[in-house]
């Protein structure tokens, strides 16, 4: 199955796709929060639409697309997870997955504009893979650890390198900033996607195509990062993890390229579909 939620936001609807048609399931009476996860909701949900398909009301291509998870208790980042982007920003390939965190605060939808924080300088893109956790998830086995998959996205890890790299402290503050977390456009079940480890992601500015990967580069693969994440915290579902970013990104460029006002930030992963934002200044 494919999951999106529409309308506008804080009162998006959920909603399926079904033959590259999208269809409205609040008949179904449940968003795609931790809970519905929690409660075998998929399955619930896949037994709705096959008993339901031919009177689901139709939702038009002109509506709002919201995050296809609704708020989830954390966004846990991998850092330098593809060798070619700790090359370009000059790190060295880490010998354990860099963990970071973006507020939940940050998730919009894939179409959202992306607002540009107050003082900032240095906003900067990175496409990635996204996992939604579909179970409660505590020190697992890496042999395991798929079957504790719900689904995958497409994230654009959106990034502010001063206050990330030049500011004292973590990663996070450079990371959470509001809207620099679409993810979408749809949640889709593993079934729905080809070769997890063979998955070309891509990202555009203007048009300009900056990141061409494949996730066979990635350093830590799926299944081992859920299995080592989850030896220091419990994972909930409806939790997302995003898995790193290929080369490409601004901050590799010398000079480094940074995004401004009218910009617009393109990306798609195999299977998963794209996503378009529009960048725009803060203002009160």
């Amino acid at each position: 199955m494919k999951l999106i939620r529409y309308g506008q936001p804080g009162q998006e609807k959920p909603g399926v796709i079904l033959h590259n048609q999208k269809y409205d399931v609040s008949a179904f009476g449940e968003d795609y929060t931790e809970a519905f996860f929690a409660d075998n909701g998929l399955a619930r949900l896949e037994a709705f639409v096959a008993a339901s398909k031919e009177k689901l009301p139709s939702i038009s291509d002109a509506e709002r697309l919201g995050a296809p998870i609704a708020r989830p208790s954390k966004i846990v980042c991998v850092g330098l997870n593809y060798a070619d982007h700790a090359k370009e920003t000059g790190a060295t390939p880490p010998a354990e997955p860099v963990l970071f965190f973006k507020s939940t605060t940050a998730l919009v939808g894939p179409d959202d504009a992306i607002i540009i924080p107050k003082n900032s300088t240095k906003t900067d893109w990175e496409v990635e893979l996204a996992v939604i956790i579909g179970r409660k998830a505590s020190y697992v086995e890496e042999a395991d650890a798929l079957s504790y998959v719900a689904g995958y996205a497409l994230h654009n890890d959106v990034s502010e390198r001063e206050f990330q790299l030049e500011r004292s402290g973590t990663w996070d503050k450079g990371k959470g900033c509001d809207t620099f977390a679409p993810v979408g456009p749809f949640l889709a079940t593993p079934d729905e996607l080809g070769d997890l480890d063979n998955l070309r992601l891509w990202l555009s500015v203007n048009g300009q195509m900056m990141q061409d990967g494949t996730t066979a580069n990635l350093i830590f693969k799926v299944p081992f990062l859920i299995s080592y994440i989850s030896q220091f915290m419990t994972l909930l579902p409806g939790d997302i993890i995003s898995t790193g970013t290929p080369a490409g990104v601004g901050l590799g460029f010398k000079p480094p390229v940074y995004l401004k006002p009218g910009d617009v930030v393109e990306l798609g992963i195999d299977g998963l579909g794209t996503s378009r934002q529009e960048l725009k200044a803060y203002t009160k």
